[in-house]
């Protein structure tokens, strides 16, 4: 089988570099986006390539711009050639009561958590289309289904990943491409380390209880999800055997949705 290529978004840390090194063990070329020092990217980049014997490439495209995000798939297409999997994981956070969230801060979490992964899809479902195969999996997040206080915008943008992603797979089933989300509880990744202490201003608690009293609490099996487990998930959905999964939202959460 010709090697295929991933686009992941967001791949330079968390949830989106153990990803990105699930599709490089399985023998993917993979474009890997996100900010950082570029030392420290670039020692990764070759890292995963030399670790597996694929290519990895580094595209800094700023997700809140819809241009950028163009030319990370342009980028990838030149490189490789097709995109044949799309990921779709990069997102940032924000909390804050309602009354007191910064409307900027509302309008950058909604463009890279929900137009991002727009405009990414709309630039590659042509070729997967063409070609007869596709992937795309959004990491969405077990707030895609159930909603959390003090997070109005990421709770929005992830619903509305939801909305996006069932309304894609309809229109793309009869051509061989299969769009479904990936719905993580809570993973100690930055982005949820740096919530920590925001929660705990935010409701007045330590910053131990809102591990304990607020995340943990939240799934049935307090213990936090792997980056090794959401990848895992998201590998399988970008394989020949889940051909016929499509449209699907799914929970990867401890069990914090089955409430």
């Amino acid at each position: 089988m010709t090697r295929r290529t991933a686009i992941v978004t967001g791949s330079t840390s968390g949830i989106g570099l153990g990803i990105a090194r699930a599709f490089a063990a399985a023998n993917h070329n993979v474009v890997i986006n996100g900010f950082g020092d570029a030392d420290e990217i670039e020692q990764l980049r070759a890292g995963l390539a030399a670790e597996d014997g694929v290519e990895v490439i580094y595209d800094n495209a700023d997700l809140s711009q819809p241009d950028a995000v163009g030319r990370l798939v342009a980028h990838a297409t030149k490189q490789f050639g097709q995109v044949d999997v799309l990921v779709n994981n990069a997102g940032i956070q924000y909390v804050a009561p309602v009354d007191e969230f910064p409307p900027e801060r509302w309008d950058l979490i909604l463009q890279i958590n929900l137009s991002a992964a727009f405009h990414a899809i709309r630039h590659v479902v042509p070729g997967m289309r063409a070609r007869g195969f596709g992937r795309i999996v959004n990491i969405a997040s077990a707030h895609a289904l159930v909603a959390s206080p003090f997070k109005s915008a990421y709770v929005t943008a992830k619903h509305g990943i939801a909305g996006l992603t069932k309304t894609v797979a309809l229109e793309v089933a009869e051509h061989g491409v299969t769009v479904n989300a990936v719905c993580p509880g809570y993973v100690m990744t930055p982005l949820v380390q740096k919530q920590i202490p925001e929660q705990a201003k935010a409701r007045g608690i330590s910053e131990e209880a809102v591990v304990r009293d607020v995340l943990l609490a939240a799934q049935p099996t307090h213990r936090f999800v792997t980056v090794e487990e959401v990848a895992a998930l998201t590998l399988f959905l970008a394989g020949d055997t889940a051909g016929s999964i499509t449209g699907a939202i799914i929970p990867i959460d401890g069990g914090w949705t089955a409430h």
